[in-house]
């Protein structure tokens, strides 16, 4: 399946358009790029919405920093004074890590995530910090394009019950418990066991991910157009133990043995997390709630890889 575009026009009046922002309230840049972000939409009509959590951080920085506060005056809560079906958009003003957290925040709702790239490879975001003014005007405008990505649907069993539910939108991973005890494994695909090994774990991840922990581990880079769910052991002890490539309708399962030396955990996109005794079985599927992202080029995917891990590209020529 192609990603899904849409085309946000201009047409039609539009009234009490409701953006949130959600930062690295840990980064001062992250917090001077916010304070900005509200002028720039106070001017245009705009209300900024802010995590409760967060807005003290803002409010702090910007009188400690003398910023012009306009913008932040006229910040409403969300979840007090504004719902979360009634946002337009989040801007996210940090890394992949925020955005994650921002996605997580939102994930109910059907509202897509800008990105501004503030942190290192920064590969969800849209946009990098010299280009925020020209981000923030093509908010105002509404010129962007929408693009829905694959993510995951994970649930948790002990014992035939299910003892806990998450989502991810890069990868689910069990690893050991314990760095002086490998984990033993049994794979599962679609009701049928594959093989067995023991490791320090198992990725279980989408298209997106592909460019995350999986990549780094070894498993194939998937564009983002390429439905798939992707299986990258980490550090197995077995001779068949290669990264695979999957049907998005596939089941994945991986059950931690019973005769396992240690327990697991299970960390969904390294936010959400759940202990994993010996004999608890994880079954992943696709989701039927994608993350949407905000993007401004329709470009192939292959720019993004070269820009974001600066792939050497010099000699080529292309077609006359």
């Amino acid at each position: 399946m192609e990603e899904s575009n849409r085309r946000v026009g201009q047409g039609g009046e539009v009234t009490n358009r409701n953006v949130l922002i959600v930062s690295h309230t840990r980064r001062s840049d992250a917090l001077a790029a916010a304070n900005q972000v509200c002028n720039k939409l106070a001017e245009a009509g705009i209300t900024a919405i802010f995590p409760e959590s967060e807005l003290d951080e803002h409010h702090n920085y910007a009188k400690a920093q003398g910023l012009n506060e306009a913008g932040l005056a006229g910040v409403k809560v969300l979840g007090k004074e504004c719902a979360i079906a009634d946002l337009e958009l989040v801007m996210v003003l940090g890394g992949d890590g925020t955005i994650l957290k921002a996605a997580e925040l939102v994930r109910e709702s059907a509202t897509p995530l800008l990105g501004i790239n503030l942190g290192h490879v920064g590969f969800l975001a849209e946009s990098e910090r010299d280009g925020l003014e020209d981000a923030v005007n093509r908010v105002v405008a509404k010129d962007y394009v929408i693009k829905e990505r694959l993510t995951l649907d994970v649930g948790v069993y002990v014992e035939g019950k299910e003892v806990f539910r998450t989502w991810a939108l890069n990868e689910v991973t069990i690893e050991k418990s314990s760095t002086e005890k490998m984990l033993e494994v049994v794979l599962e695909i679609d009701g049928k066991p594959l093989t067995s090994f023991g490791c320090d774990g198992v990725i279980l991840g989408t298209p997106t991910g592909s460019t995350a922990y999986a990549f780094s581990a070894g498993g194939p880079v998937i564009w983002p157009s390429v439905e798939a769910l992707t299986v990258v052991p980490i550090s197995a002890h077995a001779l068949f133990a290669r990264p695979l490539v999957v049907s998005p309708r596939a089941i994945i399962a991986v059950e931690v043995l019973q005769h396992s030396n240690g327990s697991g955990v299970l960390w969904a996109d390294g936010r959400r997390t759940w202990h994993l005794p010996p004999g608890a079985r994880v079954e992943s599927r696709k989701s039927d709630i994608p993350v949407r992202l905000a993007r401004f080029r329709q470009g192939p995917f292959n720019d993004r890889l070269v820009k974001k891990f600066n792939l050497p590209v010099d000699g080529w020529r292309g077609r006359n």
